[in-house]
C-alpha cells in the first residue's frame, strides 16, 4: 500500500512548529537585544568583539529555562540547541529558518546582524588557544601545562624531559622560590628548546592573597628513627642515621632517616665498627652500628626503633678519646589542635603562637584552642552565622560570635575521632564579602620581573573586574610588553563574578581562564564542584576563551608513582578544556608521559562537550544469530 507524502506538515505538527516558531522568535529577540544594549563592547579588543557579543548571547540565551523547548524541537527532529555555545545567534536562527521553511513562512529577523557561525566560533577560539598556550601538538589538541618543583632550577635533565615528553607550557608558581631559581628555570627550558627544537609557553602564576592559620605553640623535641619492616614486623632494611658535628653540621651525602649534630670531639673518634649504645626517651636499649666514617661525618645503622630527646646520651664501646656526648638540636614537634564537632575555636588578630583546649582533670574546656590568622583585616568583613572552612574543606564550621580582636568558631564537620588543624593551613570564607584586592604587594614586587620573562601571567583570587583592571593597570605601567592574563577562578565571588571579569580581561589582547578545583570545591561546595566547572566551561566557550584544567589533576601519579582509577577519568575529562595542568612531585615526567598517551586517545572520542563518533570496535563485536 502506498504512503501519501504531503507537502505541507500535518494538523497537528503544524501547531507544533507554530508553538516552537512563537517561543524562538522571543527568544531571538532576547538574545539580540542583550548585545545590542552593551556600550561597553566599543573598549574590547579587536581580537575579542565578536566573542564579546557572542558571550553577551549566550548569557541572555541561558536566562531562561530551555528545557521543554530543546524537548519540543528534538520531538520534531530538528537540532536541541545543546551545542551552541560558540555560535549563539547562528544556532538559533539554524533551527528558526528550517521551522520557517517548515510552515512556508517567510523569516522575519529581528536584527540584521545574524552573529557568527559554528566554523568561525570554532576558529576563533583554536586561535586564541594558539595565543595563549603556543600551538597544539600533532596528534594532541589539548595542551599540557606542568608546574615547576625547585630542582627544576638546578637539574636540566628534569626539565629537558619534561619538554621531551610532552610539557607544553612551564609553569613558575612565584609563591615559593626567587627570581633567582626562575632565571634558571627559564634558561632551562630556553636550552632544552633549542635542543629539541620546540617551544613552550612560560606561565607564572603571582601568588595572590593567602589566607591562612597562623603559627602554632612548639611541641617537646622529640625525633623517632625506625628502620623497615615487612608485614610481618620484621626489619628489611635498617635504619641509615648520620652524625655530623653541631658546630659546623654537614648534609648527608645520600638519604639518611635522620641526622644527629653531636659533639666534635667524639665524632672524630668513632670507627668503623664500634658500637654506640643509648636509652631512648622510653629507657629502652638501644644501639648504632657504625659502618662508615668520612671527613663530614659518619654512617650508623639502627635496627630497632628509637625515640631520641635532647637529653639522649651517646655511649662509645672504646675507652680512648671521649666516650659520651649528648644529641643537639633535636626538632621540635608541631603540636597541633584537634578538634571535634561541636569544639569551639578562637581566630585571632595577632600572631601569637596558637594552642589546643585546655582541659581540667575531668577533660572539661578550660580554655578553647585559639589560632592566628594570616590576613587579620578580613575579621571586619565576616558576620555570625557564615561558613568557615579550614584545611582545603577537611575541617568545617561556623562564625558565632565576633569582637574586635576575634571571631569564635563553632566546628560542624570533622571526621569521627576529629581532625588536627596545623599551621599555614588554608581558611576558606565562602559566605562572607571579603575586600582583598587579587594583588598583594608581594605581587606587585615580583611583576616587573614577571611582566619581562613571562609568556602568561596568572592572576590568583581574581574575584571580580576591578582585580583585572588593577592588574591591567599595572602591566600598562610597566611599558609595552602585554603578556597574556590567565584568570584564576578559585572562589564563589570569582565564579559569580566571571562573566563581568571576562568582559574586562577582553580589553587585552589575549587572555585565558583557569578552574582552580582546589579552592573551588571548598568555596562552592564539593558536591557542586562537577556542576560549577562545567558552568565554567560553557561560559568560556561562549566567549571564545580557552580553558586551563587545574588541580589534583593525577595526583597519586605524580607523587606516589600510581593513578587511582577516578584520576585516570578525571584527566580523561579535561580533555573538554584546552590545557591540562599537572603540579609538581618526584613521578611528573612519568605523569606527563601517562596524560598525555590519554590526551591523545581522547582526541579522537571528544571535541569540547561534543561526542565525535569514529568508528566503534566494539560495534563488530556483535555475533548475529543465525536465522
Amino acid at each position: 500500500m502506498a504512503h501519501k507524502l504531503d507537502d505541507e506538515p500535518t494538523l497537528g505538527s503544524s501547531s507544533e512548529f507554530h508553538a516552537v516558531l512563537t517561543e524562538l522568535t522571543a527568544l531571538r529577540e532576547e538574545i539580540v537585544a542583550a548585545a545590542r544594549s552593551q556600550s561597553e563592547l566599543t573598549d574590547i579588543h579587536p581580537n575579542y568583539r565578536e566573542s564579546a557579543r557572542n558571550l553577551l548571547h549566550y548569557l541572555a540565551f541561558r536566562r531562561r529555562d530551555l528545557r521543554p523547548l530543546q524537548l519540543r524541537l528534538a520531538a520534531l527532529g530538528l537540532s536541541s540547541l545543546g551545542r551552541a555555545e560558540s555560535h549563539v545567534l547562528a544556532a538559533v536562527d539554524a533551527v528558526f529558518d528550517v521551522v520557517c521553511r517548515v510552515l512556508r513562512k517567510r523569516p522575519a529577523k529581528v536584527d540584521a546582524h545574524a552573529g557568527i557561525d559554528l566554523a568561525l566560533g570554532q576558529q576563533l577560539l583554536a586561535s586564541h588557544a594558539d595565543a595563549l598556550l603556543g600551538p597544539a601538538p600533532a596528534g594532541r589538541s589539548v595542551r599540557i601545562m606542568v608546574t615547576m618543583p625547585t630542582e627544576a632550577a638546578r637539574d636540566y635533565a628534569l626539565v629537558y624531559d619534561l619538554l621531551r615528553l610532552g610539557m607544553n607550557c612551564m609553569r613558575i608558581n612565584c609563591a615559593h622560590d626567587s627570581p633567582a631559581e626562575w632565571q634558571r628555570m627559564i634558561d632551562h627550558l630556553r636550552r632544552a628548546e633549542q635542543a629539541l627544537g620546540r617551544t613552550c609557553r612560560i606561565v607564572m602564576d603571582l601568588a595572590g592573597p593567602k589566607l591562612r592559620t597562623g603559627p602554632l605553640e612548639a611541641g617537646p623535641a622529640v625525633l623517632r628513627i625506625r628502620p623497615t619492616r615487612d608485614i610481618f614486623g620484621r626489619v628489611t632494611a635498617p635504619a641509615r642515621v648520620w652524625l655530623t658535628s653541631r658546630d659546623a653540621p654537614q648534609a648527608p651525602p645520600s638519604y639518611a632517616d635522620a641526622v644527629l649534630r653531636v659533639a666534635p670531639d667524639w665524632l672524630e673518634h668513632l670507627q668503623v665498627g664500634e658500637i654506640v649504645s643509648f636509652r631512648d626517651a622510653r629507657h629502652a636499649k638501644r644501639r648504632f652500628d657504625i659502618v662508615d666514617v668520612t671527613a663530614d661525618g659518619c654512617w650508623a645503622l639502627l635496627e630497632q626503633t628509637a625515640y631520641l630527646v635532647p637529653e639522649t646520651i651517646l655511649r662509645r664501646d672504646r675507652k680512648s678519646g671521649l666516650r659520651e656526648t649528648p644529641v643537639s638540636d633535636l626538632p621540635r614537634l608541631e603540636q597541633p589542635i584537634r578538634l571535634n564537632v561541636g569544639d569551639r575555636l578562637i581566630l585571632t588578630r595577632d600572631q601569637q603562637p596558637g594552642r589546643p583546649a585546655r582541659l581540667d582533670t575531668a577533660g572539661r574546656v578550660l580554655t578553647p584552642a585559639h589560632i592566628g590568622c594570616s590576613l587579620p583585616h578580613v575579621f571586619d568583613d565576616v558576620r555570625p552565622g557564615e561558613a568557615i572552612w579550614f584545611d582545603d574543606g577537611k575541617i568545617g564550621g561556623v562564625v558565632d560570635d565576633i569582637d574586635r580582636q576575634r571571631v569564635v568558631v563553632r566546628i560542624i564537620q570533622a571526621r569521627a575521632g576529629g581532625d588536627s588543624l596545623r599551621a599555614q593551613k588554608g581558611i576558606n570564607l565562602p559566605e562572607s564579602n571579603l575586600r582583598l584586592p587579587a594583588l598583594t604587594e608581594t605581587d606587585l614586587a615580583c611583576l616587573p620581573f614577571v611582566a619581562t620573562h613571562a609568556d602568561v601571567i596568572e592572576l590568583s583570587f581574581a574575584n571580580s573586574a576591578a582585580d583585572v583592571n588593577a592588574l591591567r593597570e599595572q602591566l600598562d605601567r610597566l611599558g609595552d610588553r602585554c603578556p597574556a592574563v590567565v584568570l584564576k577562578i578559585e572562589t564563589r565571588r570569582g565564579f559569580e563574578n566571571l562573566p563581568d571579569m571576562l568582559l574586562s580581561a577582553m580589553r587585552l589582547p589575549c587572555i585565558g581562564v583557569m578552574i582552580a578545583r582546589g579552592d573551588l570545591a571548598v568555596e562552592c561546595g564539593f558536591e557542586r564542584l562537577a556542576e560549577v566547572q562545567e558552568e565554567i566551561l560553557w561560559v568560556c566557550e561562549a566567549a571564545h576563551v580557552p580553558v586551563i584544567w587545574a588541580t589534583q589533576v593525577l595526583e597519586s601519579l605524580a607523587k606516589q608513582g600510581m593513578p587511582s582509577r577516578a584520576e585516570i577519568t578525571d584527566a580523561a575529562m579535561g580533555h573538554r578544556a584546552e590545557c591540562v595542568m599537572l603540579n609538581k612531585g618526584p613521578h611528573m615526567v612519568s605523569a606527563v608521559r601517562v596524560l598525555d598517551d590519554i590526551l591523545r586517545r581522547m582526541q579522537a572520542h571528544q571535541a569540547k562537550k561534543r561526542s565525535m563518533l569514529r568508528e566503534l570496535r566494539l560495534a563488530h563485536r556483535l555475533t548475529m544469530p543465525s536465522p
